[in-house]
């Protein structure tokens, strides 16, 4: 029997008939050294992107293949942008691992340049680096680019497919702004309960009577929450068949498209003022020239609705604290373990509820998607204080847990200098962008006089100088030395606050974080510590699990006394 290809499925999905796999040799496993073997990357932007030219495409490489003598391992596929870098490529990350982690091949085959990155010169340098010293190469078919031989034309060839995605950002972005200004919708998610239909909105026959029902509960001042858990009662399912949730009917309350409206919206940026492909919720209706709101076809409720819905939610919220305002204030933190405690019943995130934790899950979705779990507020916040101490403690000063706490607390102490960080390094790579552009201008293009270029380089150099000795100044690690000592930084949890105990505890937690056993039955008296599971960084020490048992044994004896 012969065994099948770990790519078939691929290769199915690339519309590959058996002949057809026979006759490029992608029919049987791929034996041989490393040397002889070689991985093939394919990638499309788009679904409507044609599968025959993606078929051809492997054809051409596997021709190029077989005139160099290499059997194509594994055919990778998958469908993403390459210019974003909130994307993540899977299928691209795997092909590369292939070479330079498992050392499966020494060959990774792409048709295009802009099939391989539109990241510019820093990704795909990063990338010719590794691979470089795994002696292992790129080759780019289209182009016949060797990164073993040609990496410095491999680099410009990146950066020019860098420089078009921008052009046809600029193109598109322009193309969506004329056809919003028209009335259009111009595509993406579609609010729920409508439908896009030559270019506008409809009523979607399916999910509009649910959509009006949620629009009247609104409107009848039913709460959010309230309307989550009745409709999951139901089990009535969202588009994608997940639970209603109360934030995602207040999403939806939000949405100036549930209204039939043309919405602008304001991007979210991710830590390092980058826009990571989304958009706040709600944002407000897009007016033209007349100062009326554009419309964009049939809404679930009316404009007048959508005021209305709004200034019901409005009054229900702190000042300050509404939805959809971007300049608001953080609230106080109080609650010690709202980032770290999960639920026992759903493994969920608890949320404070003001004298105790409770399931997130259970709050926002209703009892028929958890049953939820809860416990007294200042109980466990104390229990996991004195095992967070006992558990520090046992630390050994050269303990990695102990250096991530250390620098956790003088990342909470100078906020700033991180976003500061974060600004010179966006200004840094302008600037040398732009730097790139005035070398373009000056010798490909030849559109520049030397005195322009030469006084511009300067200026421009004179930037880079500068974010560059700043952003060198503001890299220089701190000196963690003085916590390093178990005992300095258990000292620092009395007069921390409870902002900065947070941090000192997240520094110590897994991803897992504490996880709270649900109670056996109703009034069930066992001890909070045996109802908790501490995911520590290094739980795997022996030596730390020995002290933090003996730190559990103090707090209930502790707990006992104090009860007596």
């Amino acid at each position: 029997m012969t065994m099948e290809r770990e790519d078939l499925p691929a290769l199915r999905a690339l519309g590959f008939e058996d002949n057809d796999l026979k006759e490029l040799g992608l029919w049987i496993p791929a034996v041989g050294a490393p040397a002889d073997l070689a991985e093939m990357y394919i990638r499309r932007s788009k679904k409507k992107d044609s599968l025959s030219a993606l078929r051809l495409q492997v054809r051409r490489m596997c021709e190029h293949a077989a005139r160099e003598g290499k059997t194509i391992r594994h055919v990778w596929f998958e469908q993403r942008s390459a210019s974003k870098s909130y994307v993540r490529r899977e299928e691209f990350e795997q092909a590369c691992a292939a070479i330079t982690d498992a050392g499966l091949s020494a060959t990774l085959y792409v048709y295009k340049t802009s099939r391989l990155s539109r990241r510019g010169m820093g990704q795909v340098g990063l990338l010719l680096d590794t691979f470089e010293e795994q002696g292992a190469r790129i080759y780019v078919v289209a182009e016949s680019i060797d990164s073993q031989r040609q990496r410095m034309i491999l680099a410009i060839l990146s950066e020019q497919a860098r420089e078009q995605v921008s052009d046809l950002a600029d193109f598109v972005k322009l193309g969506m702004d004329a056809g919003k200004a028209e009335g259009k919708w111009t595509g993406g998610v579609t609010p729920f309960g409508l439908r896009s239909a030559g270019g506008k909105l409809e009523h979607d026959p399916k999910e509009y009577p649910l959509a009006r029902r949620i629009a009247e509960y609104l409107l009848d001042r039913k709460t959010p929450n309230w309307i989550a858990n009745t409709l999951n009662g139901e089990s009535l399912s969202t588009r994608h068949g997940k639970k209603w949730s109360g934030p995602g009917i207040i999403s939806l309350a939000h949405a100036v498209t549930w209204a039939g409206f043309v919405a602008q919206r304001e991007r979210q940026l991710d830590a390092k003022g980058k826009w990571n492909g989304k958009y706040h919720r709600g944002g407000t209706p897009l007016m033209d020239k007349n100062g009326h709101p554009i419309s964009c076809g049939e809404g679930v409720i009316t404009f007048a609705e959508h005021v209305k819905i709004k200034s019901i939610l409005a009054s229900r919220s702190q000042k300050g604290t509404s939805i959809g305002d971007r300049t608001r204030g953080k609230r106080e933190i109080v609650a010690l373990l709202s980032a770290s405690l999960r639920c026992g019943l759903c493994a969920g995130q608890m949320a404070n509820g003001g004298v105790n934790y409770r399931c997130y899950a259970r709050q926002t979705e209703g009892e028929s998607s958890c049953k939820g779990v809860a416990t007294e507020r200042t109980r466990i916040d104390s229990a996991v204080e004195m095992l967070w101490i006992n558990h520090v403690l046992s630390l050994s000063p050269e303990s990695d847990t102990l250096h991530a706490i250390a620098k956790e607390w003088l990342s909470y102490k100078d906020p700033e200098k991180e976003a500061r960080k974060i600004q010179v390094t966006a200004a840094l790579e302008s600037a040398v962008g732009r730097e790139i552009e005035l070398r373009k201008e000056r010798f490909l293009l030849g559109r520049m006089s030397e005195a322009d270029y030469e006084y511009l380089w300067r200026e421009l150099n004179a930037q880079i100088d500068a974010h560059k000795a700043e952003l060198a100044t503001l890299s220089i690690e701190a000196d963690l030395s003085p916590l390093m000592d178990p005992e300095a930084v258990t000292a620092l949890w009395n007069g921390a606050g409870i902002g900065g105990q947070r941090a000192l505890l997240k520094a110590a937690l897994t991803e897992k974080g504490i996880v709270l056993a649900a109670p056996r039955y109703r009034g069930d008296r066992t001890p909070i510590l045996d109802r908790l599971t501490v995911h520590w960084r290094d739980e795997s020490d022996p030596a730390a699990l020995a002290a933090i048992d003996a730190g559990v044994e103090f707090v209930e004896r502790t707990r006992q006394h104090t009860t007596a």
